[in-house]
C-alpha cells in the first residue's frame, strides 16, 4: 500500500533563513509538475495609519503598477504567458503576493516576486487611476450584505482597536493615500526580518534556497521598528446589539463574540465550529434550515488573530423571523449546549476536519499559504500529523471547556440589517 504521508510530500517543510534574515520554508511534493511560491509581509490592515485605511492593502495594488524592470502590462504577461499565474490578498495582519507555475519556469516566479516586492516605482499616474478601482472594489462590498455585514461588525466591536476599520478602508482613505505614505509603508514592513517566502511543489529545499539568495538577496534590511506587539484585552472590545435599515428584501444576522487568545483551545475550536457548520449535519444547518426552515444560508465563522480569537454565526432569513432566528443561534452557542455534544457527534466533527485538512493538503496554494500562517501564529511549521494527532486528542470534556471559555469574559454582539420598507 502507498505511503500517504510520503506521497503527499517528500518529508516536513524545511525552514532556512538567508543571510539578510529573511525567512524560507519550503515542502518539497515530488509527485506533481508546479510549485506555488508566496512573498508573504507580517503587515496588513492592522498597520494601517489611522487616516489611511486600506493602506496596506492599497500597497498589495500598487505594487503591480510597475518597476524599475517592468511596466504592469509586462508584469502580467511575464508569467502569465508561460502559463502560470499570480495573485495577491491582504488581510487583517499578513499581506501576500503569490505564483503558481510550472516547475521548470519557478526561476522566473522568483524573479517577479523579488522585483515586485524590492523595486515597485509607484508612477503616479497609475497609482491615481488605482484609487479608482479599489474605491470600486469597496463599491462591490457595500452592494453585496452578506460581506458588508462582517465589516461592520468588527467596525461596530472594535471602535477604538486596529482590528476595527475594514481592511479595504474607505473611499475617503484611500483618497488620501499617497505615494510618498506607500514608500513609507514598505520602508517599515517590507524588511527582511518581517517577511517569509513559502514554497511548495515539485523543487528541493536546495533549489528553493539557491533562488531565493539570487532574487530575494535584495530585500531591505532596515533595522527600523517592523510590525508592533499585537494586542487585545477586554477593553478593546465594545458589546451592542445594533439593527440597521438597508434597502433589502432578506434581513442578514450576524451574532459573534471575541476572546482573547488561548492556544490550549486551539483545536477544541475548530472541531466546535466544525459542528456548528460543518456540512449538512451540522447543528446550523439542521437547526435554522432542515428543522425550522429559516434559513437557505448559515455558517460560522473562526477566524485565529495574533492576539485574540473571533467567532461569529451568519443567518439570511426573512424579516418576519429575525427574532425566532437568532434565538436559535443564541441557543446553539449556550456553552451548555455545545458541552452536551454527543460523542457520536464529537467524532463525526473529528472525521470531517481531518478529511478537509488532508484534502486541502492536496492543493499547493493552499498547503503554501497554510505554512506561512502557522510561521506566523506558532512561530513554525506544524506538521499534518501533529495537527491530526491534535484533533483526534480532544475530549468531549475538552469541548465543554472551549465552550465556556468562548463566554468567559464579554458578552456576545448582534448586528441586524432589516429591508427598508419605505
Amino acid at each position: 500500500m502507498r505511503d500517504n504521508k510520503q506521497f503527499l510530500s517528500n518529508g516536513p517543510f524545511v525552514e532556512n533563513r538567508l543571510p539578510n534574515g529573511l525567512a524560507i520554508a519550503s515542502n518539497h511534493v515530488p509527485h506533481v509538475n508546479s510549485i506555488a511560491i508566496g512573498i508573504w509581509t507580517n503587515a496588513g490592515s492592522r498597520e494601517d495609519p489611522a487616516h489611511m485605511g486600506g493602506l496596506a492593502h492599497f500597497l498589495e495594488h500598487a505594487v503591480f503598477k510597475g518597476t524599475h524592470s517592468r511596466d504592469y502590462i509586462a508584469i502580467a504577461r511575464c508569467i502569465e504567458q508561460v502559463g502560470g499565474y499570480i495573485d495577491a490578498f491582504t488581510t487583517k495582519e499578513n499581506t501576500c503576493l503569490y505564483i503558481r507555475c510550472l516547475k521548470e519556469h519557478g526561476a522566473l516566479a522568483f524573479d517577479l516576486l523579488a522585483d515586485l516586492v524590492c523595486n515597485p516605482v509607484f508612477p503616479e499616474d497609475e497609482i491615481e487611476k488605482e484609487k479608482e478601482v479599489v474605491i470600486e472594489e469597496i463599491h462591490g462590498i457595500n452592494d453585496s450584505p452578506e460581506e458588508l455585514i462582517f465589516d461592520q461588525f468588527d467596525d461596530l466591536a472594535f471602535p477604538k482597536h486596529s482590528l476595527g476599520p475594514s481592511i479595504l478602508g474607505t473611499e475617503q482613505s484611500v483618497t488620501n493615500i499617497t505615494t510618498q505614505a506607500l514608500r513609507a509603508f514598505m520602508q517599515r514592513y517590507y524588511t527582511a526580518k518581517n517577511m517569509l517566502v513559502t514554497v511548495v511543489g515539485n523543487m528541493s529545499h536546495d533549489e528553493v534556497m539557491l533562488y531565493s539568495e539570487k532574487s530575494f538577496s535584495g530585500v531591505s534590511t532596515d533595522r527600523k521598528p517592523s510590525s508592533g506587539i499585537r494586542t487585545f484585552s477586554e477593553k478593546d472590545y465594545s458589546t451592542f446589539f445594533t439593527r440597521q435599515k438597508k434597502p433589502l428584501y432578506q434581513a442578514h444576522v450576524l451574532h459573534g463574540r471575541a476572546v482573547a487568545r488561548d492556544d490550549r483551545f486551539f483545536y477544541s475550536l475548530l472541531l466546535l465550529n466544525t459542528i456548528l457548520s460543518g456540512g449538512m449535519s451540522s447543528m446550523l444547518n439542521l437547526e435554522l434550515r432542515e428543522k425550522n426552515a429559516l434559513a437557505y444560508n448559515a455558517y460560522s465563522s473562526l477566524t485565529f488573530f495574533e492576539d485574540t480569537t473571533l467567532l461569529n454565526v451568519y443567518a439570511g432569513t426573512d424579516p418576519e423571523n429575525t427574532r425566532q432566528t437568532l434565538r436559535i443561534i443564541q441557543g446553539i452557542l449556550n456553552a451548555e449546549t455545545l458541552s452536551e455534544v454527543s460523542g457520536e457527534e464529537l467524532l463525526a466533527a473529528k472525521n470531517k476536519l481531518t478529511s478537509e485538512l488532508v484534502m486541502e493538503m492536496e492543493k499547493m496554494t493552499h498547503r503554501m499559504s497554510k505554512a506561512a500562517r502557522d510561521i506566523f501564529y506558532f512561530g513554525n511549521t506544524i506538521d499534518l500529523e501533529e495537527k491530526l494527532a491534535g484533533i483526534k486528542n480532544v475530549t468531549g470534556e475538552d469541548l465543554g471547556q472551549a465552550a465556556e471559555y468562548l463566554q468567559m469574559d464579554m458578552d456576545a454582539s448582534t448586528l441586524i440589517y432589516e429591508p427598508d420598507e419605505e
